[in-house]
């Protein structure tokens, strides 16, 4: 039951009481902004935060002392994927994000998502969510709505469709677009087709997001060119899961953060975002097949496979990629139509099934393909990029509820991860970094106002969290794993997660991008 307590903050017999629904008490408060803290108290009413005037005496319905405890914004995932799963019954609650500490989930991400946002939205709030959800408009399902998967230029009837369906997604309250340019059909767009649709974005004050053309030797080349498409439509831009891909690439990313600093010196505004791992995930096509040969999806793919040029094209490039991750032993099957292969590498399958890593990728295909996990960046260049003052925390995950596959952990523990790990354990960057790039960072790259500090008539997204046990559980392994050390998260002034424990509710809803 909860009770009710009265906080005497100067002589109750000479000033008025002051009703509200929450105190939080003696926490350390990291506010998002700053990367400084301060013990204090936090006062929510109506779902907001209320200043604590010192000459007045509080009235809370609950009173949480926080003695040791860290206070802090809640966290806001740039980069997710749980477009399907938020609109889903059995994982709209968002459990393993909650646990993490998330408040806020951006969607439509890699190119990839509804472009009829105002239904999404609407979907969203009419079942709830376990958190906040913003979307940007995906470029890739844009272009596929439009013309399909085809690999030609657009011609002016389906460029003038395609701003068209933006410019009602932007209206809409989509934040941005997204483009995710190592994927089918996302990639068949050139510079300027891009550009385009970025400058119907940008009249509504949205951002650009992307995962880039390249991660590995074309790291360079696909940066300058988000950041052209950034310049020339006039609106930010957000380089999506920033690292560089591949042993022979190991150390690119900090000629590629020394590029984004110049154009950020220049007054350009650039962001990125990182999970804190070494490995990425994605599909086995998007790893192993060049994109021409996706085009027109799985079944002209397998016709592709069957002609005699073409297969052989394809071969020498699975082959070629084989050669760069030591036969596949880089790559793990997160999840596919064989189970017993579930976890292990494409080496490890070949070796057990006798037959040779370029088959097993290709017998993978013709059966609908499969995730992967890549063990392909450099622990260093991960630490690097996490110390760069504007690159915010994103998982790349989505909603999950555990089975029998093996996603990558990002999904259950990429925000405890950043601070127990690298901030609290490494010291790499400070508690304060690593709060600041989950929350106040990426409310600023969003242009979201009404979240990510601590301070007066903000909304309360909040998290409470335990320093000494925080810590993400999920492996490679065993990635089903939820985190520990999130006690309190508070979405709009009220409790999803209550004692360690999600409350069930769902608080959470679409944010519809204010009009400009």
């Amino acid at each position: 039951m909860i009770r009710c307590f009265i906080i005497l903050l100067l002589f109750p017999s000479l000033v008025s009481a002051i009703e509200i629904d929450v105190l939080l008490t003696n926490g350390t408060i990291y506010d998002g902004k700053s990367l400084e803290n301060r013990i204090g108290d936090i006062a929510i009413n109506n779902g907001k935060i209320i200043d604590l005037a010192k000459n007045k005496t509080v009235t809370a319905k609950l009173v949480i002392d926080c003695t040791g405890k860290i206070i802090c914004p809640g966290f806001i995932d740039l980069h997710n994927h749980s477009d399907n799963q938020v609109v889903a019954a059995a994982t709209r609650a968002n459990i393993n994000y909650l646990l993490q500490g998330c408040t806020t989930i951006v969607t439509g991400n890699c190119g990839s998502g509804p472009v009829n946002v105002d239904k999404y939205y609407t979907e969203i709030n009419q079942a709830g969510s376990g958190t906040n959800v913003i979307h940007l408009l995906a470029q890739g399902s844009l272009r596929r709505q439009v013309m399909g998967s085809e690999r030609r230029k657009a011609t002016s009837a389906e460029q003038a469709a395609m701003l068209e369906l933006a410019d009602k997604a932007m209206s809409a309250g989509a934040w941005g677009m997204s483009t995710g340019l190592i994927y089918v059909p996302s990639s068949y767009a050139d510079t300027a087709e891009i550009t385009a649709i970025a400058a119907v974005v940008a009249k509504y004050g949205g951002i650009y997001a992307s995962h880039i053309r390249g991660e590995g030797s074309g790291l360079i080349n696909s940066v300058n060119e988000a950041m052209k498409i950034g310049r020339d439509a006039n609106l930010p831009v957000h380089i999506s899961h920033f690292k560089s891909s591949g042993r022979n690439n190991w150390g690119l990313v900090r000629v590629a953060a020394k590029a984004i600093q110049a154009a950020r010196d220049d007054g350009q505004q650039v962001t990125a975002d990182q999970y804190p791992y070494r490995a990425s995930s994605t599909s086995l096509s998007a790893t192993t097949i060049p994109t021409w040969a996706r085009a027109g999806g799985q079944q002209a793919m397998i016709k592709r496979f069957d002609d005699p040029q073409d297969g052989k094209r394809i071969r020498m490039a699975i082959q070629a990629k084989l050669d760069r991750t030591e036969d596949g032993a880089s790559i793990r099957i997160a999840r596919c139509y064989q189970q017993k292969w579930v976890g292990k590498s494409i080496a490890q399958i070949a070796k057990l099934e006798n037959t040779p890593a370029l088959e097993i990728v290709e017998v993978i295909e013709r059966n609908g393909g499969a995730s992967v996990v890549n063990f392909s960046m450099d622990p260093e260049d991960v630490r690097f990029v996490m110390s760069l003052p504007w690159v915010a925390t994103a998982s790349d995950g989505r909603a999950y509820l555990p089975g029998a596959d093996k996603p990558h952990p990002r999904s259950y523990g990429t925000f405890p991860r950043k601070i127990s790990l690298f901030a609290q354990q490494e010291k790499i960057i400070s508690v304060g970094h690593a709060i600041r790039s989950a929350t106040g960072l990426p409310a600023e790259i969003l242009g979201l106002k009404d979240r990510g500090t601590l301070k007066p008539n903000m909304v309360a997204d909040i998290v409470v969290y335990d320093p000494t046990t925080l810590q993400d559980k999920a492996t490679f392994d065993d990635p089903h794993q939820y985190c520990v050390g999130i006690e309190y998260v508070f979405i709009g002034g009220e409790l999803a997660v209550y004692r360690g424990r999600p409350t069930g509710a769902l608080h959470g809803h679409a944010l519809k991008k204010p009009p400009r």
